[in-house]
């Protein structure tokens, strides 16, 4: 990708160096910094940062909000099949909660840490306590219709959060490509220097704006790159849903 990038970008440079000379003989010399050329390009170059910057906080953002809603959706699950448990015999019902109860704890207290610190949260051993739960409660047996079909949707909840955590899988790594982060420093950089490139030299006042406009481009591009990973940042999604669920659970007979 960063080769055809590359050559995609020379074929252009060299169409303005073959329109140049085609046209050379025709119109009049645009060498001033307000001129049309440097007008045009300008506000092109303007565009073309915007949308890529666009793009850097769009995306991350958007990712985000989706695992926050991921969260939200195995937590409750799991409060679900909480619930449908207190229908299972009594020995059974207090083995499934426990194993949803410490699924719960080992998630606030060790993986979404873990994640905090870019670390892989999905660890065997997680995996393992949710198989558990999932070949606990496939072996019950059960001849009560009314019963059989709690345990059947605590089933399907568990389920679903394993669904959810195959998506929490996906979002532990960096959002957008290196390829976007590139661009939108490159773009930024050319957005700082574009008045140097077209011939102007601002001092005083102007300089001083152009400085200002310099920062704010190196803070927006700085939060471009915190915000890349879901789990950490700003943005960061964290174990508020699962907290809320085992306060929930806490309260259920």
């Amino acid at each position: 990708m960063l080769i055809k990038s590359i050559l995609a970008a020379l074929v252009a440079v060299a169409l303005v160096a073959a329109v140049a000379f085609v046209f050379k003989k025709y119109g009049k010399t645009d060498d001033e910094p307000d001129g049309a050329t440097g007008s045009h390009v300008g506000a092109m170059l303007s565009a073309l940062f915007l949308l890529v910057f666009a793009i850097a906080l769009i995306v991350p953002w958007a990712a985000a909000d989706e695992e926050r809603k991921n969260t939200a959706a195995e937590a409750q699950a799991l409060v679900e099949a909480y619930w449908d448990s207190g229908m299972l015999a009594q020995a059974d019902k207090q083995a499934v909660r426990t194993e949803i109860k410490a699924y719960l704890e080992h998630t606030v207290n060790t993986e979404f840490p873990r994640l905090k610190d870019g670390g892989d949260p999905l660890t065997a051993n997680t995996w393992q306590r949710l198989d558990q739960l999932r070949i606990r409660l496939a072996n019950l047996k059960i001849d009560d219709d009314q019963v059989n079909a709690a345990r059947d949707d605590a089933v399907e909840r568990v389920r679903e959060v394993y669904s959810a955590r195959r998506q929490r899988a996906v979002d532990t790594g960096p959002i957008l490509p290196g390829g976007v982060l590139f661009f939108t420093v490159l773009t930024g950089i050319i957005m700082i220097i574009f008045p140097f490139l077209v011939g102007a030299r601002p001092k005083g006042m102007p300089l001083v704006a152009l400085g200002i406009m310099a920062a704010l481009l190196g803070i927006s591009i700085f939060l471009c790159f915190d915000v890349n990973h879901v789990f950490t940042g700003p943005l960061a999604v964290k174990a508020d849903a699962f907290s809320d669920a085992l306060n929930e659970i806490a309260r259920i007979p």
